[in-house]
């Protein structure tokens, strides 16, 4: 008796966990999907938006990372295609997902796969970096479902490989990082070939200007959906920010990490992650990076690395500050300030995620103070600040920075997300685009194919990334200095070139100063290190159909 009364109750739970979304307006495939991931109930930007969908509105939603809001407007698009007999034509697609990276591509694609598991759909992520002939097998058949970045998705609609004709939905994720990365040009050029009479999702963690103008030229009396306060940090993140020099942030560094766990931390520049890595390394702590430099199967390799528990640091730009959602992230480091105020919420999401604690710790130099300023005035609060002297960070007493807070993981590692099927670079928004970006947004970057047909550097495999990260970035050429906390500000903006704001921050790179800035460490620019050219090398502009996937970091 006891036992049929738990079985019993067990299957009124069970029946509970699919009514909550049931009463959204979800089929039984999609909740019965939803139950067997151990999805309960609803969040709020799902109450939100879901309904809203299935009716067909269009809506503007502002949410951060981790609120749900994936699933708010897959579910939606998954019920369609369960419902929808009519089989896309070919070269066409039902529903146009645009996200500006292809790691958060990769993880719509696996919640795809993962909702829709009851519903028969024909998929693809369409992104820079990975070879157009599959991309062009994939888009022949006809798709319900694309998920793609804009520069790769421009490419396809010049060539005719795919048409917006049939779309019938279009999701802008992550607009407010894309207007980061100048991508709006390419957004509106790509909307303004679908139909007209659609449905249009514009979903961001902030709202600028310039995204709420986007809305309105491309939205139809959309629904403003808000779930949280617009920029403010997750209240569970313990935050501390370390005033310190420069020269003393790597050995301070390691000293932190002596009692953290799974930690990321963040730099401001690609080269600036890789000698962070190599520095750890030669103190005896694995750590790998991940950013634009780095082919698809090291990114890949990294992310699943991290997940696992097999690594325990991992060293990242901004590419990985949006759409990750790493599992047991107990700590984050700001190993630079951001350039861009916003990107600091984003960053330190990267933890207390699922109801967890987290921390937050960012190692501010001088010359980073107006970043502290920044962030702070965009957050409305000021930030508990600590003053390191060099003494402290010498002395080998066991100086602790986390001050004992660090819990160790639970290693349960079976919600850690699957691994990533991830493509190569993505940058460039066009492959001549003039403005050219490091990933991080500080330093701009000469466009490839220009000056005659300016050779690589030595040993650097041309590549012309298409969206993801900055637009552009060719091929690893850092605009010196790099690794001093300071940026060459000019000519970044973080917007879109139609849509100019002043940049805070300090320029560098006075004449006759030093390359770098890097106290006892190697000149930034590294003027010697390596031949300007390759001679007999290949030349910049080519397509980006070739992985690196050997490519060495520097």
């Amino acid at each position: 008796m006891l036992l049929m009364c738990t079985l019993m109750s067990k299957r009124f739970v069970e029946r509970f966990k699919m009514s909550a979304f049931a009463k959204l307006g979800l089929s039984q495939a999609l909740t019965r999907a939803l139950s067997d991931n151990n999805y309960e109930t609803p969040t709020p930007i799902q109450n939100e938006v879901i309904p809203l969908l299935l009716k067909g509105k269009d809506v503007v939603g502002i949410a951060q990372t981790g609120t749900g809001k994936t699933a708010a407007f897959v579910l939606p698009i998954l019920e369609k295609i369960s419902k929808n007999e009519q089989r896309p034509r070919p070269k066409t697609c039902h529903a146009l997902i645009i996200v500006p990276t292809r790691e958060l591509a990769s993880q719509i694609e696996d919640n795809v796969a993962k909702y829709g598991i009851n519903v028969p759909h024909l998929r693809a992520t369409i992104v820079g970096g990975m070879k157009y002939p599959p991309q062009i097998k994939k888009m022949a058949r006809g798709l319900d479902i694309m998920v793609a970045t804009p520069g790769r998705l421009e490419d396809h609609l010049k060539s005719g490989s795919i048409s917006l004709r049939d779309t019938t939905t279009i999701i802008l994720d992550e607009a407010d990082q894309m207007l980061d990365l100048g991508f709006m040009p390419a957004i509106r050029r790509i909307v303004a070939q679908s139909p007209k009479q659609r449905q249009t999702v514009l979903l961001s963690a902030t709202m600028p200007k310039q995204i709420r103008q986007l809305a309105n030229e491309i939205l139809n009396n959309p629904a403003d959906i808000a779930v949280s306060a617009q920029s403010q940090p997750v209240e569970r993140i313990d935050q501390t920010v370390f005033l310190i020099e420069k020269a003393e942030k790597r050995p301070f560094l390691l000293r932190a990490l002596e009692n953290a766990f799974r930690t990321i931390v963040f730099t401001r520049t690609k080269h600036g992650a890789d000698q962070v890595v190599k520095y750890l390394a030669k103190n005896d702590k694995k750590a790998s990076a991940i950013h634009g430099d780095k082919s698809q199967g090291q990114r890949q390799r990294a992310l699943e690395a991290f997940r696992s528990g097999k690594e325990h640091i991992l060293v990242a730009t901004d590419i990985a500050a949006r759409g990750i959602d790493i599992p047991e992230v107990s700590l984050v480091v700001n190993y630079d300030m951001p350039t861009v105020p916003e990107a600091y919420i984003h960053r330190i999401g990267r933890t207390a995620r699922a109801g967890r604690e987290g921390q937050a710790i960012s190692l501010c130099s001088s010359d980073e103070r107006p970043r502290l300023r920044d962030i702070e005035r965009m957050m409305k609060s000021k930030i508990p600040t600590e003053n390191v002297a060099h003494s402290v960070v010498m002395d080998a007493t066991g100086y602790d920075p986390l001050k004992g807070k660090q819990v160790k993981p639970t290693m349960d590692m079976t919600a850690a997300a699957k691994p990533h099927s991830k493509s190569r670079d993505e940058n460039s928004e066009h492959p001549l685009d003039t403005r050219l970006h490091d990933e991080d947004g500080s330093q701009p970057r000469r466009p490839r194919g220009t000056k005659g047909g300016r050779p690589q550097r030595a040993g650097k495999k041309p590549t012309n990334r298409r969206d993801g990260e900055k637009a552009g970035n060719p091929g690893h050429r850092q605009a010196k200095p790099k690794f001093n906390g300071k940026s060459s500000d000019s000519g970044f903006d973080g917007q879109s070139r139609d849509a100019k704001k002043p940049f805070r921050g300090k320029a560098s790179g006075k004449p006759g100063g030093k390359p770098g800035g890097r106290p006892g460490g190697k000149p930034g620019g590294r003027p010697g290190g390596r031949p300007g050219g390759r001679p007999g090398g290949k030349p910049a502009g080519r397509s980006n159909d070739r992985p690196n996937a050997g490519r060495k970091a520097d």
